[in-house]
């Protein structure tokens, strides 16, 4: 629902881009933030201007309400404009929509996808549930098999889908090293990027495909509205667009506000979230009760030195195994917290905590822990505060664990 942006805008510093994209003097008349417009039913001068319109390219014109507003449009041009050398974004009512979307515009039925094996849930369960039935065969990966992948393409492999790093074990993957083996083959490579966003990783620029962002986290940031975006590189937009016009795929433009709405903080927002996570995880690798950190910024985790080389900073989830215990003691941990929530997501202000068992998902490799494991959203409350909490939630599951 964007083409990629002026020439100018791209020289610009992401911190810059995200307060300034999207902002067409066309679409916003002079006020601040693009206007909400709401509409289904657009009216037409004439029968003949209605033909017209059908038979032309609707990208960015009035047409009906499913193919966009200025709103929407407006949010999908500013992301775009976030990743250098992109063609288009497209937006989606939630992340889970636009990682489908995005796999069916590279996937047909016979196709062979590689998923890493880190990936998101709800990926990996449209991988073997959607995907499978339409006769696309899924195999997974190690995160950290680098350019070994190119001993698992066969003949009839179409597509590699990547997340880095891992939203419950937090793996870096080489990237850089996956597309370069997958350029040479002719091969579609796709990268849900809603850990880093494109500020801190421009995956477009890096030679990705298809980068799919969860906008519900960080963008939106204030938990209060659901969506995606895929934003697509050279000569991938129009399969992509394609695709989702015919799966129906469109967003409130209340919803694209609200997206709109909170991109023009993101970049502080992420500064801050970053620099809380990282004083909480090292100070957590500290504790006796924690056995492992698992935080792609620390020199322990996984992939450690591929993030130092190719991202530009760290977002505030991440995940620490305890030290011995179970189930009951982690809950004993995790629901006396007062200011963590305990919820799905992330990306928001507040701060959440959340039992995550990541042997449960896996296929090609197998996590072993010392105890269980726990993963936080570290929100935009005092470190100091949030640290305080912990340590209580410590010394609980100390006891609870004897």
């Amino acid at each position: 629902m964007a083409l990629s942006g002026s020439d100018d805008s791209g020289k610009r510093a992401p911190a810059t881009r995200v307060v300034t994209a999207g902002r067409r003097d066309e679409w916003t008349q002079g006020i601040v933030n693009v206007p909400v417009w709401r509409a289904s039913t657009i009216l037409y001068d004439s029968v003949a201007d209605m033909r017209v319109t059908a038979r032309g390219d609707t990208h960015h014109k009035l047409f009906y309400g499913r193919r966009g507003t200025p709103t929407q449009w407006s949010l999908a041009d500013a992301l775009n404009e976030l990743e250098p050398g992109a063609e288009g974004t497209f937006l989606y009512p939630s992340g889970v929509a636009a990682i489908a979307a995005a796999l069916l515009s590279v996937l047909d039925a016979g196709d062979e996808l590689l998923l890493i094996d880190n990936c998101y849930d709800p990926t990996r369960g449209l991988a073997t549930g959607l995907l499978k039935r339409m006769g696309i065969t899924t195999r997974f990966f190690d995160p950290m098999i680098g350019a070994g992948i190119a001993e698992l393409i066969t003949e009839k492999t179409r597509a590699i889908f990547l997340e880095a790093p891992g939203s419950l074990t937090f793996e870096v993957a080489d990237i850089p090293a996956i597309v370069a083996v997958a350029k040479a083959r002719g091969i579609a490579t796709l990268l849900d990027n809603t850990w880093a966003t494109p500020l801190l990783f421009p995956a477009i620029e890096k030679g990705i495909d298809l980068s799919i962002v969860a906008c519900t986290k960080y963008v939106v940031g204030h938990s209060d509205a659901m969506l995606g975006s895929a934003t697509a590189g050279p000569g991938r937009f129009e399969a992509l667009r394609r695709t989702s016009f015919q799966l129906g795929q469109c967003v409130s433009p209340d919803d694209a506000y609200l997206g709109a709405r909170g991109l023009r903080t993101m970049a502080v927002r992420l500064r801050q979230h970053e620099i809380s996570a990282l004083k909480i995880a090292h100070w957590l690798a500290e504790q006796p009760e924690v056995a492992h950190v698992l935080h792609p910024a620390l020199p322990d985790c996984p992939g450690h030195e591929t993030f130092k080389r190719d991202f530009k900073g760290s977002s505030g989830l991440f995940s620490f195994a305890l030290n011995g215990g179970d189930e009951a003691s982690r809950a004993a941990l995790i629901d006396g917290l007062e200011l963590f929530g305990i919820g799905y997501s992330w990306g928001g202000y507040e701060s959440l905590a959340v039992p995550v068992d990541p042997q449960r998902y896996r296929s090609a490799t197998t996590p072993q822990f010392a105890g269980p494991v726990v993963r936080l959203q570290i929100g935009l409350e005092d470190t100091d505060d949030l640290i305080a909490d912990l340590a209580a939630g410590l010394a609980r599951f100390a006891a609870a664990r004897g």
